[in-house]
């Protein structure tokens, strides 16, 4: 293992551990170093790396602490590399949405409220076939952020989000060049709502698995991908 992964991994098992918890402020640098046996630096290179995952937030003048380690905090970073990856590189994304969302979907129709449902279902009754293309997709951001957060998992909601925002490009698109997408969106969507109002989790999930796979299949075949 590399000296500067040595000393990710080894304060990493101090936050693990619980003996740096969020909003802690880590030892100075030297006796930091010394009690783990590293250089200053190494350390230094290893707290460089976790500010960039916001695990530790360096403050000038004041410290390094642990953040809030809160799952959206933690998954900005994910989404940030998702936003420099190219049209060909999308497709994986759609892959692991297709994966995470019938889940959340699942979870939704065991744990959303009835209030929360009922919100859901608003996301989508102002579009109809002919709306703003972009007015759709806010729309369509929505529901799923919805929808995860319905899951009662924040984990899952923040991943669901990290992997959804970055792929607005290609709804958009999808939107502008596929004959009726918006209105198989929208029953899609309705079908998703009713299964999760019915509470019937293994039909929302299998929805919300049509739903995205269907974005998916369609920017298989639309892609041009380089030869090769």
């Amino acid at each position: 293992m590399a000296v500067t992964d040595l000393a990710i991994e080894k304060i990493k098992q101090m936050i693990l551990s619980g003996e740096l918890k969020p909003g802690d402020r880590l030892p100075r640098e030297a006796d930091l170093a010394e009690r783990l046996g590293l250089s200053r630096s190494s350390l230094r290179e290893a707290v460089r790396a976790l500010t960039l995952i916001h695990v530790l937030d360096v403050r000038q003048g004041d410290g390094t602490y642990v953040t809030s380690l809160s799952p959206d905090l933690l998954l900005d970073a994910m989404a940030f590399v998702i936003d420099f990856h190219g049209d060909d590189t999308v497709l994986q994304f759609f892959e692991v949405r297709r994966i995470i969302e019938p889940a959340a979907a699942s979870m939704a129709a065991q744990r959303m409220s009835e209030e929360a449902v009922d919100k859901l279902a608003e996301v989508m009754s102002g579009i109809r076939p002919e709306t703003d293309i972009e007015e759709f997709v806010a729309a369509d951001l929505e529901f799923h952020r919805q929808v995860a957060d319905g899951s009662g998992n924040p984990v899952l909601a923040s991943l669901v989000e990290s992997m959804s925002g970055p792929t607005h490009r290609a709804r958009v698109w999808r939107g502008v060049t596929q004959e009726s997408a918006v209105a198989r969106s929208l029953a899609e969507h309705d079908a998703i709502v009713r299964a999760i109002r019915a509470r019937e989790p293994e039909v929302a999930r299998s929805w919300a698995t049509v739903h995205v796979a269907g974005v998916e299949q369609w920017l298989r075949e639309a892609l041009i991908l380089p030869e090769g």
